[in-house]
C-alpha cells in the first residue's frame, strides 16, 4: 500500500518539527499502537494490564522520538506510514515482552498493590513485607528509595512516580529493576 498524502503531510510536519505535529502525529498513530501491544502479548500468552499498555506506547514513542526521529528519517515510503510503524512498534513491543516474560520466570514479577490484594494476598502478610520492604529501602540511594517507596508502598504508577519526582517515565521501570535486585541482594546477605 503506498504512501497516503496526509501520513506524507504528517510525517513532513514532524520532521520539521512544526508545531502540533507531534500531536497530531500521536493522535493519528495511538490505536495503532495500541493494537499493536494487545495482539503482540494476546499471541504470547502475556496478560498486560492499561498500565503496561501505557508503558508499552511510551517506550514506542520514546523510540521513534530518539536521535531526532531517526526511525522516522529511515522511512522510505516504499509502503504506507502506518504498515511501517507497526513493524518498528512490534520490535520494540516484543523485545519488551519477551524481557518481561523471562523476568518472570526468574521470579521477578512486577505487580501493583492492589493487584496484589486483588489476587487475594493476606493483609497481615502485606504489613509485614512493607515492614521489610521500609528496612531494606534505608541501605538504597535516596533516588531509588523513593520509586520504590511510591510504587509498592503507596501503589503509584509508572506516570505518577514520573510526575511526582520529575523523572521520565520510561526510566521508572529500570530503576524499580536495579532497585529490586539490590534489595534483594541484601536481603540474602542478611539472611
Amino acid at each position: 500500500m503506498p504512501l497516503v498524502e496526509t501520513d506524507r503531510q504528517i510525517l513532513d510536519r514532524c520532521l520539521q518539527r512544526e508545531p502540533g505535529a507531534w500531536e497530531d502525529f500521536v493522535d493519528r498513530f495511538l490505536g495503532v499502537f495500541i493494537h499493536v501491544i494487545s495482539h503482540s502479548a494476546h499471541a504470547r500468552s502475556i496478560k498486560i494490564s492499561q498500565a503496561d499498555i501505557e508503558d508499552l506506547c511510551s517506550e514506542v514513542f520514546v523510540t521513534l522520538l530518539k536521535n531526532e526521529f531517526a526511525v522516522l528519517r529511515h522511512f522510505k515510503g516504499h509502503s504506507s506510514l502506518a504498515s511501517y510503524l507497526v513493524v518498528v512498534a512490534r520490535r520494540i513491543v516484543v523485545k519488551s515482552l519477551v524481557k518481561r516474560k523471562q523476568l518472570e520466570a526468574m521470579g521477578h514479577v512486577d505487580a501493583h498493590q492492589s493487584a496484589l490484594t486483588a489476587g487475594g494476598v493476606d493483609h497481615v502478610q502485606q504489613l509485614a513485607d512493607s515492614e521489610e520492604v521500609r528496612e531494606l529501602l534505608s541501605h538504597l540511594p535516596a533516588s531509588e528509595a523513593n520509586i520504590v517507596r511510591l510504587y509498592h508502598l503507596e501503589s503509584k504508577s509508572y506516570r505518577e512516580i514520573s510526575n511526582i519526582l520529575g523523572i521520565p517515565e520510561n526510566s521508572v521501570g529500570p530503576t524499580l529493576h536495579r532497585a529490586r535486585e539490590k534489595m534483594k541482594q541484601f536481603k540474602v546477605a542478611s539472611d
